[in-house]
């Protein structure tokens, strides 16, 4: 079972995570147009068997975006693959080159 967590919203913008069994499996990246919406898929390697993109894209669809739907064409993807390297936020400190 995918169970999936908002992690990121903005008023034209989200992201999210599924988990299977408590591991982060995939990502999404959703970008709201006027009358649709974009997104990134992002599905993670690790020792997990990979998720089938069509059923995850479903599983979302039919779980977070109750307005939007794949079969009407109101929503498109692009599917990826990747690992996470690491979180990296910017710092505060100013640097003086004096």
């Amino acid at each position: 079972m995918i169970i999936w967590k908002r992690t990121l919203r903005t008023p034209s913008s989200e992201r999210f995570l599924a988990l299977r069994d408590e591991t982060e499996i995939a990502a999404i990246d959703l970008h709201y147009l006027a009358h649709a919406a974009a997104g990134t898929l992002i599905i993670l390697d690790g020792p997990h068997a990979p998720p089938d993109p069509e059923s995850l894209l479903r599983s979302f669809d039919d779980d977070m975006l109750p307005g939007l739907d794949l079969d009407e064409g109101s929503l498109t993807f692009t599917v990826v693959t990747g690992r996470v390297l690491g979180n990296f936020e910017s710092t505060s400190q100013t640097q003086n080159s004096t």
